[in-house]
């Protein structure tokens, strides 16, 4: 069951009938796109548990496993269409549109093979449309409910990745992709893996506590609307997470939700007491963590890569060039070296890489994502997909910034990670495609459905 509105009237002014202001009022009744809804939630689930699967529950089925929420994501996509709930925007159309093009430039004038080339058009095709079915089919409520999951999810999923630091690579837990007994941990540093949660690979673990973090300061700023116990618990488990994944990318993900946080609070002052309260609190359960050798050794593994890494890479105005800005320059650069119509879509990917070199570790094009795009279909049809990228996020942005002047934090917030993660993340890795195609999915429902309650108290001000 879900609601739909019926106005109400409000009386603002009892000296004055035609002050009336109207209030959407939630009436129960039969949700027409719970089958949808339901969809969304089954490939949310898979993006989340899909690495379990094919590394514990059904190993012998890790390769079909790969591709499981993509007939999921077709599915919805043409029910969407069918229904008319699919939108019809040049971000949508333009993407369809170049990876239909793709699949036959990648046929007459890259690496010729067809199962490759839909591999690839399927991140255009229905992967990137669903994001706007979702947030066509889903409300409000249903992002928040997303989040309350996540956040209960966030709790065991500390436990796991802790088991999986201090486990060698042969325990069960560590097992990697297919039951590989070598283990599915990355190296990290000081001897440790950075551990990979329920993911068959370790991005998946900064991907998730990240996405999880944009909620726990979400929730944090309105605390209400949540079992406090429940959120102390995933907050700590953020928070123990960033040592325990070694993973760089989950400190600038968090960070990224702290800056934006404080963006929020700059728009509305009402709300810094809450969060330096919060801030205060987190400084001194992290100093009273550090002092336990549980979490002091993954602290000083996790400080030792950061140094080292750093170091490598010129540090940390090194690191963000390289990372964020060396790869957009590097791929405009080496552009003009790659064939007029690229090498063909799809051949970026891992299961590209195996189908032609019979090798799913190496990169054929580039590491980077816009290297990749714009290798796999040259330089207009790369450049497209990197431009309609751009203006689908700042759109986002611009649109959820403009929420915080009523004390919506919602999009705002999921913005905070989404940004980059949609302009820049690799999509020809199925765990970052997928935790993408949610968070613009979501983003785009939060802005839609407007908080009533908000709305509410707004009219009244004015009135």
């Amino acid at each position: 069951m879900s609601t739909s509105e019926k106005p109400t009237i409000i009386n603002l002014n009892a000296n004055n009938p035609a002050n009336l202001t109207y209030v959407a009022e939630p009436v129960k009744r039969k949700d027409p796109n719970l089958l949808l809804k339901r969809g969304i939630w089954a490939y949310f689930l898979l993006l989340i548990f899909e690495g379990a699967l094919r590394k514990w529950v059904l190993p012998g089925l890790s390769t079909p496993l790969l591709v499981v929420r993509d007939p999921l994501a077709l599915w919805l996509v043409l029910v969407a269409w069918k229904r008319n709930l699919l939108p019809s925007n040049l971000y949508v159309t333009g993407m369809i549109a170049i990876g239909a093009i793709g699949i036959v430039t990648a046929l007459a004038f890259g690496h010729g093979n067809f199962a490759v080339a839909i591999y690839g058009a399927r991140i255009l095709m229905f992967h990137f449309p669903l994001m706007f079915v979702i947030g066509k089919v889903f409300d409000r409520n249903d992002v928040i409910k997303l989040g309350k999951a996540t956040i209960w999810i966030t709790i065991p999923m500390a436990v796991l990745i802790a088991m999986q630091f201090y486990s060698p690579q042969s325990a069960f837990v560590n097992r990697g992709v297919g039951g590989d007994m070598k283990g599915g941990g990355f190296d990290g540093a000081m001897g440790f893996f950075r551990p990979p949660a329920t993911f068959s690979f370790t991005n998946g673990t900064a991907l998730f506590f990240g996405f999880s973090a944009a909620y726990v300061f979400y929730f944090w700023l309105t605390p209400k609307s949540i079992n406090r116990l429940v959120l102390i618990g995933a907050t700590l488990g953020v928070l123990i997470a960033i040592p325990l994944s070694i993973s760089r990318s989950l400190l600038s993900l968090v960070l990224a939700c702290v800056l934006f946080s404080l963006i929020a609070i700059s728009r509305n002052p009402k709300y810094l007491g809450k969060m330096v309260v919060a801030i205060v609190v987190l400084i001194i359960t992290f100093a009273a963590l550090s002092q336990l050798s549980v979490f002091a050794t993954p602290l000083e593994v996790f400080t030792h890569r950061f140094t080292s890494a750093n170091e490598t890479e010129g540090g940390v105005s090194g690191v963000f060039v390289d990372r964020f800005l060396g790869g957009m320059v590097g791929a405009i650069i080496e552009s003009t070296q790659k064939p007029f119509f690229g090498y063909g879509i799809g051949m970026g990917t891992s299961v590209g890489s195996m189908l032609i070199a019979g090798d799913h570790t190496v990169y054929l094009i580039s590491e980077g994502e816009w290297g990749r795009l714009i290798g796999e279909m040259g330089i207009i049809m790369g450049f497209s997909v990197i431009f309609i990228r751009i203006a689908f996020v700042l759109n986002l942005a611009m649109d959820s910034f403009k929420k915080l002047s009523i004390g919506d934090f919602l999009p705002w917030m999921i913005c905070s990670i989404g940004i980059l993660a949609i302009m820049q993340g690799q999509w020809a890795q199925p765990t970052s495609l997928g935790f993408d195609v949610i968070l613009g999915g979501i983003t785009l429902a939060a802005l839609r459905t407007p908080n009533r309650k908000l709305w509410a108290v707004k009219a009244i001000e004015r009135a």
